[in-house]
């Protein structure tokens, strides 16, 4: 535990993150992927899209990575260096399904689609926003992240956010999990339960995509098919910087979510 501690103090210099969106992590952690599908030929792209257990890669006119899908396992790399690598970007929320889609070639900068953004989420929630977090069926992975996003490291709630308890006081909802047939109606409930308006945020593969159990009888993912998600953030499980900068980036705005925090400016 001591060493693990330490560790994160010579990456992050600090206990405390000051700004959210000057961090480094690791050269170890899979961020966003960088694509080149050039020199592939016909065998080695069915070895490519065959690898993948949940057909995050695929090929049309370009090779392309579902983030939406993608476990982040990094076997695509290993195997075929040349053509996938993962930066160490944790940048990866999107308010679009279509914005999680990678191409090759693609610009590796982050670009968070603020037109899909309905103006009421700036309005009433851009200083506070409190979430209820559904686990519908999770393995705890992403469970764990979004609560390490309140500790003293990330400490979202210097932004304003935070997980409520009552969904009768939450301004929305946070699905971690493929939805289980188990969870569907309490799901809904929950959502039905929080006032209007109110936000829907997917976490993780499974919630996204339904990830490795997306074509399991066990799961039923009728709720996704009714409700939109504002906000998409990929990951197995979705690292705490990738869930506060996409949620920051969603209710106030700019490039990386933190250009426009007052606390910033002052720490400068």
């Amino acid at each position: 535990m001591l060493l693990t501690s330490l560790r994160v103090l010579m990456q992050h210099r600090t206990q405390y993150i000051k700004h959210m969106d000057r961090v480094e992590l690791c050269e170890e952690f899979r961020g966003r992927p960088i694509l080149n599908g050039s020199g592939l030929t016909a065998a080695d792209k069915a070895s490519l899209c065959r690898m993948c257990p949940t057909r995050a890669i695929a090929f049309g006119q370009k090779l392309t990575l579902d983030m939406g899908k993608c476990l982040f396992c990094g076997e695509c790399a290993v195997r075929f260096p040349e053509h996938v690598r993962f930066t160490n970007d944790y940048r990866l929320a999107s308010s679009t399904r279509e914005g999680l889609v990678v191409r090759e070639n693609q610009a590796d900068a982050w670009g968070f689609d603020q037109t899909a953004v309905r103006p009421e989420i700036r309005s009433l929630f851009g200083r506070s926003l409190h979430l209820r977090e559904v686990s519908a069926g999770g393995d705890n992975s992403c469970e764990m992240e979004l609560g390490a996003a309140g500790n003293v490291n990330f400490d979202m709630g210097r932004y304003g956010i935070e997980f409520t308890a009552s969904p009768r006081h939450a301004d929305g909802v946070v699905v971690t999990g493929p939805v289980t047939a188990n969870m569907a109606r309490e799901l809904e409930t929950t959502w039905q339960a929080v006032p209007e308006p109110k936000i829907l945020i997917a976490v993780g593969a499974d919630a996204i995509s339904g990830g490795l159990f997306a074509e399991s009888p066990a799961v039923n993912r009728k709720f996704f098919d009714i409700h939109k998600p504002d906000l998409y953030v990929p990951g197995n499980p979705a690292h705490p910087m990738t869930f506060i900068t996409g949620v920051l980036a969603l209710i106030r705005g700019g490039s990386t979510g933190t250009a426009a925090d007052p606390q910033n400016e002052r720490e400068e």
